[in-house]
Protein backbone atom coordinates (compact mmCIF):
# COMPACT_ATOMS: atom_id res chain seq x y z
CA UNK A 1 0.00 0.00 0.00
CA UNK A 2 1.41 3.63 -0.88
CA UNK A 3 2.10 5.78 1.85
CA UNK A 4 0.02 9.04 2.04
CA UNK A 5 1.31 12.64 3.50
CA UNK A 6 0.37 12.29 6.74
CA UNK A 7 2.08 9.17 7.13
CA UNK A 8 5.33 10.39 5.31
CA UNK A 9 5.81 13.30 7.51
CA UNK A 10 6.70 11.52 10.45
CA UNK A 11 4.44 14.18 12.48
CA UNK A 12 4.28 12.26 16.30
CA UNK A 13 0.12 13.47 15.86
CA UNK A 14 -0.70 11.39 13.35
CA UNK A 15 -2.03 7.92 14.35
CA UNK A 16 -0.20 5.87 11.59
CA UNK A 17 -1.43 5.14 8.08
CA UNK A 18 -4.62 2.81 8.83
CA UNK A 19 -6.02 6.50 10.48
CA UNK A 20 -6.22 7.42 6.84
CA UNK A 21 -7.19 4.73 5.18
CA UNK A 22 -9.65 4.28 7.23
CA UNK A 23 -11.29 7.67 6.38
CA UNK A 24 -10.53 7.54 2.67
CA UNK A 25 -8.08 10.08 2.56
CA UNK A 26 -6.65 10.22 -1.03
CA UNK A 27 -2.73 8.60 -1.07
CA UNK A 28 -0.23 10.42 -2.74
CA UNK A 29 2.03 8.07 -4.42
CA UNK A 30 5.86 8.48 -4.85
CA UNK A 31 6.58 12.21 -5.92
CA UNK A 32 3.68 13.26 -4.52
CA UNK A 33 1.75 12.28 -7.34
CA UNK A 34 -2.33 12.50 -6.27
CA UNK A 35 -1.01 16.38 -4.58
CA UNK A 36 -3.84 18.65 -5.98
CA UNK A 37 -5.45 22.55 -5.66
CA UNK A 38 -7.76 22.46 -3.28
CA UNK A 39 -10.07 25.55 -3.34
CA UNK A 40 -12.11 26.57 -0.47
CA UNK A 41 -14.28 29.19 0.32
CA UNK A 42 -14.82 30.21 3.75
CA UNK A 43 -16.84 32.66 5.74
CA UNK A 44 -16.03 34.39 8.60
CA UNK A 45 -16.67 31.56 11.79
CA UNK A 46 -13.78 29.17 10.98
CA UNK A 47 -11.57 31.18 9.38
CA UNK A 48 -8.83 31.84 12.27
CA UNK A 49 -8.96 27.93 12.77
CA UNK A 50 -8.17 27.12 9.52
CA UNK A 51 -5.71 29.15 8.95
CA UNK A 52 -4.20 27.29 11.80
CA UNK A 53 -5.51 23.91 10.37
CA UNK A 54 -4.87 24.54 6.72
CA UNK A 55 -1.45 24.49 6.70
CA UNK A 56 -0.86 21.49 8.63
CA UNK A 57 -3.26 19.51 6.28
CA UNK A 58 -1.09 20.84 3.13
CA UNK A 59 2.44 20.03 4.81
CA UNK A 60 0.75 16.47 5.57
CA UNK A 61 -0.84 15.63 2.79
CA UNK A 62 1.18 17.83 -0.11
CA UNK A 63 -2.15 19.24 -0.95
CA UNK A 64 -2.13 23.01 -1.79
CA UNK A 65 -5.27 25.01 -0.28
CA UNK A 66 -6.24 28.03 -2.35
CA UNK A 67 -8.72 30.26 -0.16
CA UNK A 68 -11.23 32.91 -0.86
CA UNK A 69 -13.36 34.42 1.95
CA UNK A 70 -16.76 35.98 2.11
CA UNK A 71 -20.34 35.81 3.79
CA UNK A 72 -22.36 32.59 4.01
CA UNK A 73 -25.39 34.93 2.31
CA UNK A 74 -26.70 38.10 1.18
CA UNK A 75 -25.30 40.38 -2.35
CA UNK A 76 -22.25 41.44 -1.11
CA UNK A 77 -19.84 40.77 -4.07
CA UNK A 78 -17.36 37.98 -2.53
CA UNK A 79 -20.12 36.79 -0.50
CA UNK A 80 -19.86 32.74 -1.00
CA UNK A 81 -23.51 32.43 -2.88
CA UNK A 82 -22.52 35.32 -5.22
CA UNK A 83 -18.89 33.47 -5.45
CA UNK A 84 -20.57 30.55 -6.60
CA UNK A 85 -22.92 32.43 -8.82
CA UNK A 86 -20.61 33.41 -11.03
CA UNK A 87 -18.58 30.48 -11.20
CA UNK A 88 -15.61 30.76 -9.19
CA UNK A 89 -13.68 27.24 -8.64
CA UNK A 90 -14.81 25.50 -5.30
CA UNK A 91 -14.06 22.34 -3.44
CA UNK A 92 -14.93 22.87 0.02
CA UNK A 93 -17.51 24.78 1.32
CA UNK A 94 -17.02 26.43 4.99
CA UNK A 95 -19.97 28.39 5.95
CA UNK A 96 -22.85 28.25 8.67
CA UNK A 97 -25.10 25.66 8.61
CA UNK A 98 -28.15 27.16 7.44
CA UNK A 99 -26.13 28.75 4.58
CA UNK A 100 -25.12 25.36 3.05
CA UNK A 101 -28.38 23.81 3.11
CA UNK A 102 -29.58 26.70 0.90
CA UNK A 103 -26.91 25.69 -1.12
CA UNK A 104 -27.64 22.43 -1.37
CA UNK A 105 -31.09 23.10 -1.75
CA UNK A 106 -29.96 25.23 -4.84
CA UNK A 107 -27.39 22.78 -6.56
CA UNK A 108 -24.43 24.75 -5.20
CA UNK A 109 -23.77 21.64 -3.03
CA UNK A 110 -23.50 18.21 -3.17
CA UNK A 111 -26.72 16.77 -1.28
CA UNK A 112 -25.36 14.54 1.63
CA UNK A 113 -21.88 15.92 2.29
CA UNK A 114 -22.92 18.22 4.68
CA UNK A 115 -20.09 17.74 8.06
CA UNK A 116 -20.77 19.89 10.89
CA UNK A 117 -17.46 21.33 12.65
CA UNK A 118 -18.17 23.67 15.53
CA UNK A 119 -20.45 26.07 17.48
CA UNK A 120 -19.86 29.94 17.90
CA UNK A 121 -21.15 32.14 19.96
CA UNK A 122 -21.88 35.95 19.26
CA UNK A 123 -19.68 37.94 21.16
CA UNK A 124 -19.85 41.90 22.19
CA UNK A 125 -16.83 44.23 21.48
CA UNK A 126 -15.55 48.02 22.10
CA UNK A 127 -12.68 49.91 20.80
CA UNK A 128 -9.87 49.15 23.54
CA UNK A 129 -9.66 51.49 26.02
CA UNK A 130 -12.89 52.33 26.18
CA UNK A 131 -14.83 51.77 29.12
CA UNK A 132 -16.03 47.88 29.17
CA UNK A 133 -19.77 47.86 29.67
CA UNK A 134 -20.80 44.59 31.95
CA UNK A 135 -23.30 42.72 30.05
CA UNK A 136 -23.18 39.96 32.62
CA UNK A 137 -26.78 40.20 33.14
CA UNK A 138 -29.68 41.38 30.72
CA UNK A 139 -30.29 44.32 32.74
CA UNK A 140 -26.60 45.38 32.17
CA UNK A 141 -26.73 44.69 28.74
CA UNK A 142 -29.93 46.37 27.76
CA UNK A 143 -28.43 49.63 29.34
CA UNK A 144 -25.24 49.07 26.96
CA UNK A 145 -26.75 49.07 24.21
CA UNK A 146 -29.03 52.30 25.36
CA UNK A 147 -26.37 53.89 26.14
CA UNK A 148 -24.03 53.42 22.97
CA UNK A 149 -24.32 56.15 20.35
CA UNK A 150 -23.68 53.52 17.60
CA UNK A 151 -23.68 49.84 17.39
CA UNK A 152 -22.72 47.43 14.00
CA UNK A 153 -23.42 44.43 13.38
CA UNK A 154 -22.50 41.62 10.64
CA UNK A 155 -24.00 41.17 7.37
CA UNK A 156 -24.40 37.15 8.19
CA UNK A 157 -25.58 34.94 10.86
CA UNK A 158 -25.30 37.33 14.03
CA UNK A 159 -26.29 40.40 12.15
CA UNK A 160 -29.22 39.00 10.48
CA UNK A 161 -30.32 37.45 13.85
CA UNK A 162 -29.71 40.85 15.74
CA UNK A 163 -31.27 43.01 12.64
CA UNK A 164 -34.44 40.61 12.48
CA UNK A 165 -35.03 39.20 15.87
CA UNK A 166 -33.12 40.31 18.84
CA UNK A 167 -33.75 44.01 19.33
CA UNK A 168 -37.42 42.96 18.41
CA UNK A 169 -37.18 40.30 21.60
CA UNK A 170 -35.70 42.79 23.79
CA UNK A 171 -38.54 45.41 22.79
CA UNK A 172 -35.63 48.14 21.95
CA UNK A 173 -35.78 47.76 18.16
CA UNK A 174 -36.98 51.75 17.78
CA UNK A 175 -34.37 52.63 20.11
CA UNK A 176 -31.60 50.53 18.58
CA UNK A 177 -32.07 50.08 14.83
CA UNK A 178 -31.78 54.04 13.78
CA UNK A 179 -28.12 53.85 15.15
CA UNK A 180 -26.79 50.54 14.25
CA UNK A 181 -25.69 49.50 10.93
CA UNK A 182 -24.84 46.51 9.18
CA UNK A 183 -21.00 45.79 7.79
CA UNK A 184 -20.78 44.56 4.32
CA UNK A 185 -17.68 42.28 3.09
CA UNK A 186 -15.25 43.37 6.77
CA UNK A 187 -14.79 42.22 9.91
CA UNK A 188 -16.89 44.25 12.57
CA UNK A 189 -14.34 44.49 14.95
CA UNK A 190 -11.97 46.33 12.40
CA UNK A 191 -14.96 48.88 12.46
CA UNK A 192 -14.95 49.27 16.14
CA UNK A 193 -11.15 49.52 16.09
CA UNK A 194 -11.20 52.44 13.73
CA UNK A 195 -13.51 54.06 16.71
CA UNK A 196 -16.44 54.23 13.58
CA UNK A 197 -18.63 52.19 16.00
CA UNK A 198 -19.15 52.07 19.71
CA UNK A 199 -20.33 48.40 20.44
CA UNK A 200 -19.92 45.79 17.69
CA UNK A 201 -21.41 42.27 17.28
CA UNK A 202 -20.43 38.98 15.58
CA UNK A 203 -19.20 35.88 16.01
CA UNK A 204 -16.76 35.46 19.15
CA UNK A 205 -14.30 33.37 16.35
CA UNK A 206 -14.53 36.87 14.22
CA UNK A 207 -13.93 39.33 16.98
CA UNK A 208 -10.87 37.38 19.06
CA UNK A 209 -8.09 37.82 16.48
CA UNK A 210 -8.77 41.70 15.65
CA UNK A 211 -6.34 44.21 16.76
CA UNK A 212 -7.62 47.51 18.71
CA UNK A 213 -10.69 46.20 20.64
CA UNK A 214 -11.29 44.19 23.53
CA UNK A 215 -14.17 41.52 23.19
CA UNK A 216 -16.05 41.34 26.26
CA UNK A 217 -17.67 38.33 25.85
CA UNK A 218 -20.82 36.62 24.91
CA UNK A 219 -23.83 38.35 24.72
CA UNK A 220 -26.51 37.05 27.51
CA UNK A 221 -27.86 33.36 27.16
CA UNK A 222 -31.49 34.75 27.52
CA UNK A 223 -30.59 36.11 23.94
CA UNK A 224 -27.58 34.58 22.52
CA UNK A 225 -27.74 32.62 19.09
CA UNK A 226 -26.01 29.69 18.57
CA UNK A 227 -24.36 29.37 14.43
CA UNK A 228 -23.56 25.97 13.75
CA UNK A 229 -20.71 26.13 11.61
CA UNK A 230 -20.67 23.72 8.35
CA UNK A 231 -18.65 22.01 5.66
CA UNK A 232 -19.29 20.55 2.48
CA UNK A 233 -18.57 19.58 -1.01
CA UNK A 234 -19.39 21.94 -4.00
CA UNK A 235 -21.59 20.75 -6.53
CA UNK A 236 -18.68 21.44 -9.27
CA UNK A 237 -15.82 20.05 -7.08
CA UNK A 238 -12.98 19.38 -9.39
CA UNK A 239 -11.49 17.69 -6.48
CA UNK A 240 -14.13 15.31 -4.48
CA UNK A 241 -11.93 12.99 -2.91
CA UNK A 242 -8.94 15.90 -1.34
CA UNK A 243 -12.11 17.82 -0.46
CA UNK A 244 -13.78 15.16 1.80
CA UNK A 245 -9.99 14.64 3.32
CA UNK A 246 -9.89 18.17 4.28
CA UNK A 247 -13.67 18.45 5.67
CA UNK A 248 -12.37 14.69 7.51
CA UNK A 249 -9.74 16.65 9.18
CA UNK A 250 -11.28 19.75 10.23
CA UNK A 251 -13.78 17.29 11.85
CA UNK A 252 -11.67 14.72 13.59
CA UNK A 253 -10.21 14.96 17.16
CA UNK A 254 -7.14 16.27 16.02
CA UNK A 255 -8.47 19.70 14.70
CA UNK A 256 -10.54 20.39 18.42
CA UNK A 257 -7.63 21.70 20.54
CA UNK A 258 -7.22 25.00 17.44
CA UNK A 259 -10.79 25.25 17.02
CA UNK A 260 -10.99 25.70 20.51
CA UNK A 261 -8.09 28.19 21.20
CA UNK A 262 -9.54 30.32 18.21
CA UNK A 263 -13.38 31.06 20.01
CA UNK A 264 -15.41 28.25 18.73
CA UNK A 265 -16.37 24.60 19.90
CA UNK A 266 -15.63 21.45 17.77
CA UNK A 267 -19.10 19.21 17.38
CA UNK A 268 -17.06 16.31 15.62
CA UNK A 269 -18.36 14.52 12.57
CA UNK A 270 -22.13 14.86 12.50
CA UNK A 271 -23.44 14.54 8.59
CA UNK A 272 -26.08 15.05 7.75
CA UNK A 273 -26.94 17.53 10.79
CA UNK A 274 -30.77 17.06 12.27
CA UNK A 275 -32.28 20.00 11.48
CA UNK A 276 -31.42 23.46 13.34
CA UNK A 277 -33.43 25.64 15.17
CA UNK A 278 -30.83 27.82 16.32
CA UNK A 279 -29.20 28.92 13.46
CA UNK A 280 -30.25 31.14 10.56
CA UNK A 281 -28.02 31.48 7.35
CA UNK A 282 -24.91 32.79 7.11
Amino acid sequence: MESCGFCRSGAGRWPGWWWCWRRGWPRAGPGGAAAADVHVLTSGGLTAAYRILGPEFERATGHRLITAQGASMGQAPDAIPQRLARGEPADVLLLAAGGLDALIAGGKAVPGSRVDIAESLIGLAVRSGAPRPDISTMEGFRRALLAAKSIAYSASASGVYIEAEMYRRMGLEAELAPKSRKILSERVGSVVARGEAEIGFQQMSELLPIQGIDTIGPIPREVQQVTVFSAGIAANAAQPAAARALIAFLASPEAREALRKTGVEPMGAQSPASPLSTSPAR
